[in-house]
């Protein structure tokens, strides 16, 4: 007994001054590089999410994200991250350590954390915070940020596992809350809405695929992360010819987790990841000739110029509002938030060398 109660006055001092710190954050001032980090404890016993679990975590990955990021300690930033989340981090500051820059610090503004009523028992639970977001140094750069955070099991820590932002001009859809303000999480295969959850990241990648000629058209709307990606693609492939380079590109849905919500019209939120993989070869890869490395991909590949292919990976974030079933030919799902980069490359010898 005596051990239990030093173990949970460890755990509310631990939580307090996690979310002291964060608070200063949050409130403009720029917390300075520790040694230490501070954490939130974890046990083998399941704990019910609740508002106040959502505000715990998201201060804490605040305060814990920033000691990584002032003291450029991308390890200790990969702690806090999971799925999509960790490659783009990764290459985040990769990226700035090319350049010879810091990597970006965030200021936050007060968060509307959107929490959905989970069985206390059954994982993995999750929760998504609505936050304005400025890196510091560049006032004008405020967005709103949707930040999913997930725990897959009670023994694991709380980790981001996706961040996108709202397009400029948009807004968050109302979500539907309970009595007590919980959010309805919605199964991948909810059939009410006009998409199911788990099909969307497919439809959006088909768009990308095949462009306004496809038949998903009619259920998603066209712009620039659909049909838009669709004649990026052709256009960088028409210029890689050009220069006698063959150029693949394919936009595929990704096992990430998805993050569906009901909102308040009866329909969804949905969250999610696509990957974008693409392969360069020069057209004379039989007789030697190697293409040149691409300018976005030049900080992962270090120099390196081994093989006569050179492969890419990107992971894009997005938001989507997927209307009522019941609306189906009057309304189409349509993206509200992305955010994503080069996350991988590589080179591997080409198959005719």
């Amino acid at each position: 007994m005596a051990a239990k109660a030093m173990w949970r006055s460890f755990r509310a001092a631990s939580v307090a001054a996690a979310v002291t710190l964060a608070a200063a954050g949050c409130a403009g001032s720029e917390p300075e590089a520790r040694p230490t980090v501070l954490v939130t404890a974890t046990t083998s016993e399941p704990e019910p999410l609740t508002h106040q679990v959502a505000e715990r975590e998201f201060r804490a990955f605040v305060t814990n994200d920033d000691v990584a990021r002032a003291a450029g300690d991308e390890r200790l930033a990969l702690t806090w991250t999971s799925d999509g989340q960790s490659q783009l981090t990764a290459a985040e500051f990769r990226k700035a350590a090319y350049d010879g820059d810091p990597v970006n610090r965030y200021q936050y503004g007060e968060p509307q954390l959107i929490v959905p009523k989970l069985k206390t028992d059954i994982y993995p639970h999750w929760f998504v915070a609505a936050v304005p977001r400025t890196v510091q140094g560049k006032p004008k750069s405020t967005r709103t940020a949707l930040m999913a955070f997930i725990r897959r099991s009670p023994g694991d820590r709380w980790r981001l596992s996706l961040t996108t932002e709202l397009l400029p001009k948009t807004k968050l859809p109302k979500i539907a809350v309970d009595d007590d303000g919980y959010a309805t999480a919605l199964s991948t295969t909810d059939d009410t809405i006009l998409i199911r959850p788990r099909e969307v990241p497919g439809i959006q990648a088909t768009l990308a695929s095949e462009g306004s000629d496809s038949v998903a058209r009619k259920v998603m709307r066209t712009g620039r992360y659909t049909t838009g990606y669709y004649t990026q693609v052709r256009k960088a492939v028409r210029k890689a010819k050009e220069k006698d380079l063959t150029l693949q590109l394919v936009t595929v849905a990704t096992s990430f987790p998805i993050f569906p919500l009901r909102t308040a019209d009866d329909g969804g939120l949905v969250l999610y990841s696509l990957a974008r993989n693409g392969q360069l070869t020069a057209d004379d890869a039989e007789k030697g000739a190697k293409p040149p490395v691409p300018p976005e991909a030049a900080h992962l590949l270090d120099g390196t110029d081994e093989g006569s292919d050179i492969t890419t990976s990107e992971v894009f974030q997005f938001a989507v509002t997927d209307p009522p079933r019941s609306k189906k030919g009057k309304a189409k799902a349509d993206i509200i938030a992305q955010a994503g980069t080069i996350t991988k490359a590589g080179t591997r010898p080409s198959r005719t060398s």
